[in-house]
């Protein structure tokens, strides 16, 4: 078979996630699905918020002139309008509909936003540890990647940052809360970086864009704050997700919202417009916008996912695990007990547990756990943990 060498070399590269998902499969078969315990996959278990069913519900009935016909390759109207007008109201800027895009989740927004950007050898920083689909999003348009760690606490160190950006930067990508690690990154350290990319941009005399990756911006605990990138820096787009907010990853939902200050940000959308077209999305589902416009102020119960983070955090605290309390998104990102996270995972695998080793996420010597799964999973999971960190010898 004679397939693309890019795409071949990427196969190889493919998703740890799914990898293990597809492993849990073939567990769940083998010793049956209470006997498995798979946090692989972030894929919500909390229920819908009651209103997204009533509004199906409704608005399955109505007569609505080609309700499943083609919509404008931005969105409905109505359903940027409702958009536009929460962020207006949350940020205080003037944001219109015509600042909207709407698009096929997080995902389907970034590569519309780097398609739109990037001209082949720009390079892209990404920040480790980072969502493993950035690479390949970064490198279906010919971009560079140029990754920059994080500090310990995986917070946002600025010097390395500003160390890696030349005259080739177009963009950086942000993720907060962050997957893997749970981290919201402060309003200081947003501003320390909104300061920066201002400060490289005019020496450089050009725009360094601040792509906000967004899925997770309404799961928050403990009274943590995500600030607002579009108040923060003027040339920051975001990419956002109904996925989370509303627990539909499977509906792929989203949209992108342009600062308004951004200069020429008319160009820019009709660039994201056009794009949205060549990727073949053509548009976002037709019924699902008409849903979320609807449903602006709905978002599933937040306590939920507190709780099983708490639960989590509890017990392998107490089996001996080194991690740090996650401020947002549902993931744990776990000290392994050994320097060879991959293998570590592998023992764990022996004992029926799926994670995702770090080093998928560029952050060695750690692993994921992706806690949106039943209470009964992280409580009968607890004892295959303490038994694995019990047979490494050195922690």
């Amino acid at each position: 078979m004679s397939i693309a060498k890019k795409i071949k070399s990427s196969m190889s590269q493919s998703s740890m996630i799914r990898k293990m998902f597809e492993e849990g499969i073939l567990l769940k078969k083998k010793y049956g699905a209470d006997h498995v315990y798979d946090f692989s996959l972030g894929n919500p278990n909390v229920e819908q918020p009651k209103e997204f069913k009533r509004e199906l519900i409704k608005l399955a009935a109505e007569n609505i002139p080609l309700k499943h016909g083609y919509t404008p390759n931005a969105g409905y109207p109505e359903t940027r309008q409702a958009i536009s007008g929460k962020i207006s109201k949350k940020t205080g800027l003037k944001v219109s509909a015509d600042h909207i895009v709407m698009s096929c989740g997080a995902g389907g927004a970034l590569n519309v936003i780097l398609k739109a950007l990037l001209d082949p050898g720009d390079e892209v920083i990404v920040l480790k540890p980072f969502f493993v689909e950035y690479p390949f999003y970064i490198e279906n348009y010919n971009g560079v990647i140029k990754y920059v760690n994080t500090k310990s606490d995986f917070s946002l160190d600025i010097e390395a940052i500003g160390r890696s950006i030349n005259k080739r930067t177009k963009a950086i990508i942000i993720n907060s809360p962050n997957n893997p690690t749970g981290r919201v990154y402060s309003k200081k350290n947003i501003t320390e970086l909104a300061r920066l990319l201002s400060r490289k941009g005019r020496a450089l005399k050009k725009p360094i864009y601040l792509i906000s990756d967004e899925p997770y911006a309404e799961i928050v605990y403990d009274g943590v704050k995500v600030p607002s990138l579009l108040n923060a820096y003027q040339n920051s787009i975001i990419a956002y997700s109904y996925s989370k907010t509303l627990s539909l990853p499977g509906e792929r939902i989203g949209y992108i919202a342009v600062n308004p200050k951004i200069h020429e940000a008319g160009e820019l959308i009709n660039a994201l417009i056009l794009c949205t077209r060549i990727l073949g999305f053509v548009h976002a589902p037709a019924l699902m916008q008409r849903i979320v416009a609807r449903l602006q102020n709905a978002a599933v119960d937040v306590k939920i996912y507190r709780k099983k983070r708490d639960l989590l955090c509890k017990g392998l605290a107490r089996a001996g695990y080194k991690f740090a309390k996650p401020e947002g998104a549902f993931y744990l990102f776990v000290k392994s007990p050994i320097p060879d996270d991959v293998e570590f995972v592998k023992m764990l695998l022996k004992k029926n547990i799926l994670v995702v080793p770090g080093s998928a996420f560029g952050g060695l010597g750690y692993f994921r756990i992706a806690y949106c799964v039943d209470d009964a999973t992280i409580v009968n999971a607890m004892k295959g943990f303490a038994e694995a960190i019990s047979e490494t010898t050195t922690y």
